[in-house]
């Protein structure tokens, strides 16, 4: 009778729970049974509706089975899901994937390795099934966490350990390849999915051996044989695929967690992962989106502004990879806050120098730790700059004038408004620190500039800064000006071919560059050429002048003949270098012998340059002749032996050795035949004076050095003897003006004869530093006698230094009657 009850209740159950258990053998070692497993598939393909019982009572077995630690028939179970998964494709599918997934979940959720991994290669098979119709209600958030944790995976078995973190890395592709298609799966890229996501790839591409690996995608790194068991490969891969994927809005929150995992690491020193990571972000990404990255690291480096030197140096050379890889395509609207940002981090990296400086100075001894932490805010500077450097040498010519622009304004310069940079705070260092900072950026951002005139390259708002730093009394910054100019004239890359100071004896071989001057340049010439040789004459007789300094000025002299000599400035150049050595001679500054040799060294050196360029036989037979008389006579006064170690020097110049020196008058009438306007050469060069010396802090005796002398009352002469016996012949004398009469003449003779020889621009720029002067003079009147009318927003008032704002109210305030109604 059991027998009977128990053979009919066998056929009621119902059919799909028959099929699916004719497809697990008595032995699980047989494995799936095929026939039956074909015949399970065309049930569920034939009755749709039947895939969500069916899957329900797989993952019922497949639970028993875990718990009982069957792993054969647990094995067999997922098998036959996958084959179900890939062979029904109906709208019925969704219950049935429900179903799977907590199957999966279960699998995951053990401690076996091999149902870990087999769970993982069940859930990437389903993730590249592409559905018909998108999910409203499924979620990865557990798999996301799982697959994070077996990316991290600490096995005591290597072999193992690199299985799991495999199959992880596999998962989180898999996750990544079914949500970020799907519109409504943009859920995956919130922070807390994105905090676990980057980190678990970041962890295994760490362990890297080789981190030249990077470059664009389909490199040899990716597609090598043995890439898909090595966790670093294929977490790269899943990594590039990721970023990718990513959309404009999601740029930041994929970002982000690179930045936290460097730093809870401490991988920015030594930063070649960070650097690495980076790379990999800029090839990964859509080039329009590059500007987010950049955002990201310099709102990075804002945070860390007060970490070690060598954590935000590390950062800095991060960013460097990251523009030079951006400013190659598109760049977006960050170009000037990257320059702000790191010329801001440059001004805080001289003020910790300087800070550190001085409380060593103060302190007794001199740590070797202070000295170590000097030395890295210099790793840091020079990594600012580097940067700077090199993401303006990759910009396009209009943007790069911009960014010059941008960082001249940025230099403080004494005696003008500076909104940037506090020079009282910093102190007179701190500013000669920051103006070489800046300066050798400008270096590097106008290295390879090639404009087409100079007046698009030099803007008065550039120039006018960049001449007053030029009359500083610090080498290094003369230096620093002379190179940007050097960069910006030298539009043939000539400079190579000049380097050195030195008397050329044939220029032709060096086969120098030119073209005709344009009409744009000659303007530039007319309106800027007398601030050129004003400041090129002002720095040759400064006292620090060293053989760098002489070779700068002698490389300037000669780009600007190559570049912009017409006949005109031809002339000008030629009364410039006259006026060097009259200068020398007459010694007025008392200058120290090595300078004045110097000068006269560059002089000779520059007139044989001019010479042979401006192929005239006369001018060359007279230079090379007194150039001869001073390798006999005189080779202190020539390059090769002045600027030398142990060069001998003379004990004073004789001007009367007339050999030695070039002659106006011989070289005026060397220069009468070829159509030059010679008679410009009987005119002296000299300087005009302008405002321009105020802004500059030049030491001199009357700006440092106030004298106060007392005289005893007894040492001076009676008063009474101090006045004049007023007489008849005295009175005659008074009422004679021939004399005066005849030195008016002379000065009008003088006047007429400087208006009608001397250069336009000489006689512009005097009468520009008159007008200059009243211009002062009527402010400073204006200033004192107007005051402006009573406002209710408040004057300003000063008092003891400090402005003080004082409010009117309106019902105070007088108007005139015809504005009251």
């Amino acid at each position: 009778m059991p027998a009977g009850v128990c053979g009919c209740c066998g056929p009621l159950r119902p059919r799909y729970k028959r099929l699916v258990d004719n497809i697990f053998p008595e032995d699980p070692k047989d494995g799936l049974s095929k026939s039956d497993m074909e015949k399970l598939t065309f049930y569920a393909v034939s009755a749709p509706e039947k895939l969500d019982r069916i899957g329900a009572y797989l993952a019922e077995r497949l639970s028993r089975d875990v718990v009982r630690h069957r792993y054969g028939y647990v094995v067999i179970a997922m098998e036959a899901l996958d084959q179900l998964l890939m062979a029904c494709h109906s709208q019925s599918i969704k219950p049935f994937v429900e179903s799977f997934l907590h199957m999966v979940a279960k699998l995951l959720e053990s401690r076996e390795p091999d149902l870990q991994v087999l769970g993982t290669n069940s859930f990437v098979k389903f993730a590249n099934i592409e559905e018909d119709t998108p999910s409203y209600h499924r979620r990865y958030d557990f798999f996301v966490s799982q697959f994070s944790a077996m990316c991290h995976s600490t096995h005591e078995d290597p072999e193992t350990r690199t299985r799991i973190r495999v199959a992880g890395i596999k998962g989180l592709q898999g996750v990544v390849r079914k949500t970020v298609n799907d519109e409504l799966q943009a859920i995956i890229w919130e922070p807390q999915h994105m905090d676990k996501l980057i980190p678990s790839m970041l962890f295994n591409m760490q362990d890297a051996e080789d981190l030249d690996r990077v470059g664009p995608p389909g490199t040899p790194s990716e597609t090598g044989q043995d890439g898909e068991e090595n966790p670093a490969s294929l977490a790269e891969s899943c990594f590039r695929e990721l970023l990718g994927r990513a959309a404009y809005g999601n740029m930041n929150n994929a970002v982000r967690p690179v930045l936290v995992h460097l730093d809870n690491h401490r991988l920015w020193e030594p930063n070649e992962f960070a650097v690495s990571c980076f790379r990999i972000i800029m090839y990964s990404i859509q080039a329009q989106h590059s500007h987010h990255v950049i955002q990201q690291v310099l709102g990075h480096l804002d945070t860390h502004n007060k970490n070690t030197p060598r954590m935000r140096a590390g950062i800095v050379q991060v960013l460097l990879e990251t523009v030079a890889i951006a400013a190659k395509g598109s760049v977006g609207p960050t170009v000037l806050e990257v320059f702000n940002t790191l010329l801001k981090h440059l001004r805080m990296s001289v003020d910790f120098e300087l800070g550190e400086n001085s409380r060593r100075n103060s302190g007794a001894s001199v740590s070797s730790s202070g000295r170590v932490k000097e030395s890295e805010e210099r790793i840091v500077q020079n990594a600012i700059i580097q940067t700077i450097g090199f993401f303006g040498g990759n910009l396009p010519d209009y943007q790069r004038a911009e960014v010059m622009m941008f960082i001249m304004g940025k230099v403080p310069v004494y005696g003008t408004p500076c909104h940037t940079l506090d020079t009282v705070k910093i102190g007179h260092q701190g500013t000669k620190r920051i103006q070489a900072m800046l300066l050798s950026s400008l270096i590097m951002v106008t290295s390879g500039f090639k404009s087409k005139t100079m007046v698009a390259a030099l803007p008065a708002p550039f120039l006018d800064p960049l001449f007053s730093i030029s009359l500083m009394e610090d080498c290094e910054l003369r230096q620093l000006v002379l190179e940007i100019l050097l960069n910006i004239i030298d539009r043939h890359d000539n400079r190579a071919k000049l380097r050195g100071i030195r008397i050329i004896p044939n220029v032709a071989a060096l086969k120098i560059k030119r073209e005709k001057i344009s009409k744009q340049d000659v303007g530039f010439m007319k309106k800027h050429g007398q601030q050129l040789y004003r400041h090129i004459y002002l720095g040759c007789k400064e006292e620090d002048n060293g053989h760098k300094n002489f070779e700068l000025l002698f490389t300037t002299l000669a780009v600007l003949t190559i570049e912009l000599a017409n006949e005109e400035v031809v002339v000008d150049l030629i009364r410039l270098a006259l006026a060097l050595q009259d200068m020398s001679l007459a010694n007025e500054e008392n200058m120290p012998m090595v300078i004045r040799c110097g000068i006269m060294a560059l002089v000779a050196a520059y007139l044989n340059f001019l010479s042979q360029m401006i192929a005239n036989p006369a001018f060359c037979q007279h230079v090379s002749k007194v150039i001869e008389m001073r390798n006999l006579e005189a080779p202190y006064l020539l390059p090769e032996h002045i600027f030398r170690e142990k060069c001998p020097l003379p004990n004073c110049l004789e001007k009367e050795d007339r050999s030695l020196y070039f002659q106006t008058v011989d070289l005026a009438e060397c220069l009468v035949a070829p159509g030059y306007n010679a008679e410009r050469l009987s005119i002296p060069y000299v300087p005009q004076v302008t405002d321009e010396d105020r802004l500059t802090r030049r030491k001199s005796l009357v700006d440092t050095i106030s004298l106060q002398v007392d005289f005893p009352s007894d040492s001076l002469p009676d008063k009474s003897l101090l006045a004049e016996e007023i007489t008849f012949e005295t009175l005659k004398k008074a009422i004679d003006t021939t004399g005066l009469e005849e030195q008016e003449k002379e000065k009008r003779r003088q006047v007429m004869e400087k208006f009608q020889k001397a250069p336009f621009e000489e006689i512009a720029a005097h009468c520009e530093s008159k007008a200059n002067m009243l211009h002062d003079r009527l402010a400073q009147i204006f200033e004192l006698t107007i005051r402006p009318p009573p406002s209710p927003s408040g004057v300003v008032s000063i008092s003891a230094g400090h402005a003080q704002h004082q409010s009117v109210p309106v019902y105070e305030m007088k108007f005139p009657d015809l504005c009251v109604y």
